[in-house]
């Protein structure tokens, strides 16, 4: 009984065959190419080379990747991987691997995988971020991945950053179009943009100040998660995800903006790292008997 996901991002393309216990049979990774057509082919190539692998095929595929496709139209928006947006992505999938194809954003991937047997396998909610290259928020409730009705829950990382400093405003031009988004604020690119150092740098130099200002912002915007959907556990993965002081700091910095007299949410770091993505989508679907 087998299962195959594929972890699309704008970097690296990973497929990977997962057994029922979910254990690896297959992992394989290959470069994300720059045009369309390309990384359509790089996906079908490393699929058949995870089937290879495994010793088995799967009628059916979960991808995770940025961005959504429109309820309406099917074509992609919201994709930091610009080449997506407009593009039929989900139905292109379909017709160059030959078979059904469920597709999630990549944070709502995250968010199944360390619900189903991670970090947050105790948790009926769970919130999952995504700070690395970009930001983006999911969401798992009872260990299935919430979508929403326009496709886009747990968009996160395009709404503004909250209670805003004087020093924050008016807030940079974010790539979507709009101003002051987390994205820019939270990831480990608008990270270096405002310190002017890698997260790395700054850990590594004990740069407390930028590291505060971080969990700061980062504390503001996961306490509106917090009044919206209460999860039972939040978990945080991509780059930024490892930098240890962030858990030791971030329940202070949520709670004094949290509509409520206790705050007691955990926060922790993905147990699968970046292993989480490619699990998640492979969760997608239900298991597949061997070939």
């Amino acid at each position: 009984m087998i299962r195959i996901g594929v972890d699309f991002g704008g970097t690296k393309i990973e497929a990977a065959a997962l057994d029922a216990g979910g254990r690896f049979l297959a992992r394989v990774r290959v470069s994300t190419p720059q045009a369309y057509e390309d990384r359509l082919e790089a996906t079908r190539q490393a699929v058949a080379e995870a089937e290879r692998q495994a010793g088995a095929s799967v009628k059916r595929v979960g991808v995770g990747g940025p961005g959504s496709p429109s309820p309406i139209t099917g074509l992609m928006r919201n994709s930091n991987s610009a080449v997506l947006n407009d593009r039929p992505f989900p139905a292109d999938l379909e017709r160059v691997l030959e078979r059904p194809v469920r597709y999630a954003n990549d944070a709502n991937c995250l968010a199944m995988s360390e619900a189903a047997d991670g970090a947050a396998a105790s948790a009926d909610v769970v919130f999952a971020v995504i700070i690395g290259t970009g930001c983006g928020g999911g969401i798992a409730i009872d260990g299935r991945p919430v979508a929403g009705r326009n496709l886009i829950a747990g968009e996160w990382g395009h709404t503004p950053l909250p209670w805003p400093r004087s020093e924050e405003l008016p807030g940079p031009v974010c790539w979507c179009g709009r101003r002051n988004c987390l994205e820019l604020w939270l990831s480990g690119t608008g990270f270096a943009r405002d310190t002017g150092m890698s997260a790395e740098d700054a850990v590594a130099t004990s740069n407390v100040a930028s590291l505060d200002r971080y969990i700061d912002r980062l504390g503001r915007a996961l306490a509106v998660v917090v009044d919206l959907l209460d999860p039972d556990m939040i978990v945080l993965g991509g780059g930024m995800s490892n930098i240890a002081s962030l858990y030791e700091g971030l329940p202070g910095a949520i709670s004094p903006h949290v509509f409520s007299d206790v705050f007691t949410t955990p926060v922790v770091k993905a147990l699968h790292g970046d292993s989480s993505g490619v699990r998640g989508a492979a969760w997608l679907w239900p298991l597949e008997p061997d070939g």
